[in-house]
């Protein structure tokens, strides 16, 4: 397996005498080294969305060459209101979902392997067919491609030490803030349920914390897809069969520790959960 160059160092990279390195670069060392910067230099800095999925795509590139894998899909972040006034942006943006970062319900990971382990309960999606690129299509058109759709958790984790004021460019660089995903049993029945009215819990050690609804994504989360869809259209992108799409978190978030038990509950669609030793 490759492994990562020698550390280098946020205060090493801010020296007047020495080039920094891309953002990708430094981004996957605090990834891989668990540890933390207060944000990425200014000369590195993403000032384009351009830029930013650009930096994105080469620490993605860097993630697996050091784990393995590929990627299995995308993430979508911002799409509930409270996260975006949170993070003071204005619109979703997205992310990669890494076949290494990626688990199975139920799921038992060490709580150090993330710097913050940020808990958000989200439906997801499975691609049956592919959405190449095309013409504008409705969220039927959309939901016509999903051949199940599963519940989740995803374990948000961030390269930044004040994550919530980094700006949106620079957590579009980190993928997104994507830490790990863990995934629940696919529901191929899924058109029988109304996903933006069913009820989502998330259980800390036993005990109800947070409630919501896929109604808190996007107004549903099938408008998050198409967000998606369209956005990844207009940069002569789609999906492919067998992709997942994770949609946003539907409840408050929670910021697990050693020792928590997690758990999501999404009435019929089923439930998560991910232990933190």
């Amino acid at each position: 397996m490759a492994r990562w160059p020698p550390r280098i160092g946020y205060h090493v990279l801010m020296s007047s005498h020495l080039a920094p390195i891309d953002a990708a670069s430094l981004l996957a060392e605090s990834r891989i080294l668990l540890h933390r910067i207060p944000e990425l230099p200014a000369p590195i800095r993403p000032a384009t969305e351009v830029a930013a999925y650009s930096a994105q795509s080469s620490l993605v590139e860097k993630i697996l060459a050091h784990y393995g894998g590929q990627t299995i899909g995308y993430k979508i972040a911002c799409t509930n209101a409270v996260a975006q006034r949170q993070l003071s942006v204005n619109g979703p943006f997205y992310g990669h979902l890494l076949a290494p970062l990626c688990f199975d319900s139920p799921a038992r990971i060490a709580a150090s392997r993330f710097s913050m382990r940020v808990i958000e309960a989200e439906f997801a999606f499975r691609l049956g067919r592919d959405l190449p690129p095309g013409p504008v299509r409705t969220r039927e058109q959309v939901a016509e491609a999903v051949d199940a759709v599963l519940p989740g958790i995803e374990i948000v984790d961030s390269r930044y030490e004040s994550w919530t004021t980094v700006g949106v460019l620079s957590l579009i660089a980190d993928n997104a803030c994507n830490g790990a995903w863990v995934k629940g049993d696919a529901i191929p029945t899924w058109r029988a349920f109304d996903l933006a009215a069913q009820t989502v819990k998330l259980i800390v050690n036993g005990q109800i914390l947070k409630e919501g609804s896929g109604a808190a994504v996007l107004g549903h989360p099938l408008n998050a897809l198409q967000w998606l869809v369209e956005t990844l259209n207009a940069k002569g992108l789609g999906l492919q069969a067998g992709q997942y799409v994770t949609t946003g978190v539907t409840t408050g978030v929670y910021e697990a520790h050693a020792g928590d038990r997690i758990r999501a509950e999404f009435g019929p669609v089923g439930s998560v959960s991910v232990d933190f030793d």
